[in-house]
Formats: C-alpha cells, sequence, structure tokens
C-alpha cells in the first residue's frame, strides 16, 4: 500500500475525506461512507449515531456554523483495513469566534468507504489551567481543593 492512499485502500479514503472537507463537497463526504455505517463516540455514547444520512446532516451543520472550515489530517497509520488518523479542524464562526478541534479518527475501511470509525475529535480548550489542576477536576469532585 502506498502511504499518500494512492491504492484505493483505507489512506485514498481518508485523503478523499480530507480534500472533501475542504472543498466543501457536501456529496464528496457522504460518499466517503458506507450506507450503513456506524459511528461509536466512546467519551460521549450518546452521540454514535448510524448511517451516511447522520454524516450529511452533521456536515451540513458545520459547514453552515464554519463557513470556512479547513481540515488538516496531522498523522495516518494503516493496519489491515483499519486507518488510525489524527485531525485538526481551524475556522471561524460567524460571530468571530475561532472553532479548533483536534483528535483521533479510527476508521474500518471497505470497498473504499468507511464502515465504522471510533470518533475521539474534540473542541480544544484554551486557558484551563496546568497538568495538575486537570487531573483534579477529572478526580475530585467539585474538582478543585
Amino acid at each position: 500500500m502506498d502511504d499518500a492512499g494512492t491504492d484505493g485502500g483505507p489512506a485514498a479514503m481518508v485523503e478523499r475525506l480530507r480534500v472533501a472537507s475542504n472543498d466543501h463537497d457536501l456529496p464528496a463526504i457522504v460518499g466517503c461512507f458506507a450506507a450503513d455505517y456506524r459511528n461509536e463516540t466512546p467519551s460521549h455514547p450518546e452521540r454514535g449515531f448510524t448511517g451516511r444520512d447522520q454524516v450529511r446532516r452533521n456536515w451540513e451543520q458545520i459547514f453552515a456554523a464554519i463557513p470556512d472550515l479547513t481540515a488538516e489530517v496531522l498523522r495516518c497509520a494503516v493496519d489491515g483495513d483499519t486507518v488510525w488518523t489524527e485531525w485538526e479542524h481551524r475556522g471561524t464562526r460567524p460571530d468571530g469566534s475561532r472553532h479548533l478541534m483536534r483528535g483521533v479518527v479510527i476508521f474500518g475501511v471497505g470497498g473504499g468507504v468507511a464502515e465504522w470509525a471510533r470518533f475521539y475529535l474534540e473542541p480544544v480548550q484554551a486557558g484551563e489551567g496546568d497538568a495538575d489542576e486537570a487531573v483534579r477536576r477529572q478526580v475530585i469532585p467539585g474538582g478543585r481543593r
């Protein structure tokens, strides 16, 4: 397999998705996903869904809210039909505030489309204290001492 994804495998699907995202090409984005695509969001299980119709609705909202969205794949590693990707999404909301999301999406690819994903892309939180404060907020009720 060519790391650039030129063989039509998992890396090629990721590259098509990146290009379609940056082109704001909704049909091309939806075309990167199987009809019965399954999305799991382990950190937020209620956000999981099945089907490319939800992919379309999600991206319609994203493009409406972030009209200058750009997507970058920072890292990509392929293992058989699974591709691990690290993404960064940037843009500006209509009110002028910054949009920045970073994280990992693991895709299962078959037939050149994503059949499933485990989704860990989250908004970046700035100014939230240091590592000690972050751990306290996670493990101590009330988060501060």
